[in-house]
């Protein structure tokens, strides 16, 4: 198999927005065609494809299914410790999923704000929300490395499989240390690497914006987080993703799918909470549903 050059962080850019503009536009089944997102679906046309990381939000209160597109890896809402009158920040918003479910948890006297920056993605979250009257979510155009928002005034930050795709994430992780209170606290769903990919996948196009070859070793996405000042920073949940073989099979000879599966190298979903300043997150009125990490591979 042959490989090409890895690209740059402005094409990675440029990429990520170009897809997701794309799965902004497109019928929900055909996003199961994207790495992101845990079933086998087939098409209309008999063509099978996969959702290999997404994880269920229908049972999950204040769902709206028009802005559930596919694209998340974990439920990180479910152990933000999100309460009545919070500001909410979610990195990546897409078309609504986490932050109308975050909305529903703060009420009428909180507020969510949601930053994205594809065009395509903020206009169905606007659309979304003006359908549903929903005046205390924002979403604003903007990339995550930079954030449009001031400093000091967010309560908890939520994330779903979108630092993954963001080349600079020491920058992202510093940018969410600025805009939090102190005290405050992030939950964030992310893709992350144990061991080595095959260098094919590393520098496919498709397999990063799919999520997979723009994610950060376990250890190292970790050390960039309390880089960045975070204390109290705990893994609450953490599951292995399988990627078909078919899917592998775009870029990898049946060998080189064999190695890997062999080693002991792996790709994972992990929801990580942490918190800015010495104000734990396992405090009761902050996180008052976060899961306890059980053991050295955490929680499945």
């Amino acid at each position: 198999m042959t490989t090409t050059q890895a690209p740059t962080a402005d094409a990675l850019k440029a990429l990520v927005r170009e897809k997701y503009a794309q799965i902004a536009e497109q019928p929900v089944d055909q996003n199961a065609a994207s790495c992101c997102g845990a079933t086998t679906a087939v098409l209309a046309d008999g063509t099978e494809v996969y959702k290999v990381m997404a994880e269920d939000y229908s049972a999950q209160a204040g769902y709206v299914a028009e802005a559930d597109l596919g694209l998340g890896c974990g439920l990180p809402t479910e152990h933000a410790g999100i309460g009545v009158g919070m500001t909410v920040l979610d990195l990546g918003s897409g078309a609504g999923n986490d932050a109308f479910i975050a909305r529903r948890l703060v009420g009428d006297s909180g507020k969510v704000i949601g930053v994205d920056f594809t065009p395509e993605m903020i206009a169905k979250a606007r659309a979304n929300a003006e359908k549903l009257a929903f005046n205390n979510v924002e979403f604003r155009e903007g990339d995550i490395e930079h954030l449009p928002v001031g400093g000091g005034i967010i309560d908890v930050i939520v994330s779903n499989c979108v630092l993954n795709l963001v080349p600079n994430k020491p920058g992202v992780f510093a940018e969410m240390y600025r805009v939090l209170k102190p005290g405050a606290h992030f939950c964030v769903s992310d893709i992350v690497l144990v061991g080595q990919l095959p260098a094919a996948v590393q520098t496919a196009a498709e397999f990063y914006a799919g999520c997979v070859s723009g994610a950060s070793q376990e250890a190292d996405y970790l050390a960039d987080i309390t880089v960045a000042g975070f204390t109290q920073v705990q893994v609450v949940k953490r599951r292995e993703i399988v990627v078909p073989d078919s899917i592998f099979a775009t870029v990898l000879s049946a060998q080189e799918i064999a190695d890997f599966r062999a080693s002991d190298s792996g790709i994972f979903s992990i929801t990580v909470l942490g918190s800015k300043g010495p104000k734990s997150v396992s405090d009761p009125e902050k996180v008052a549903t976060a899961a306890p990490c059980c053991g050295p591979n955490c929680c499945s």
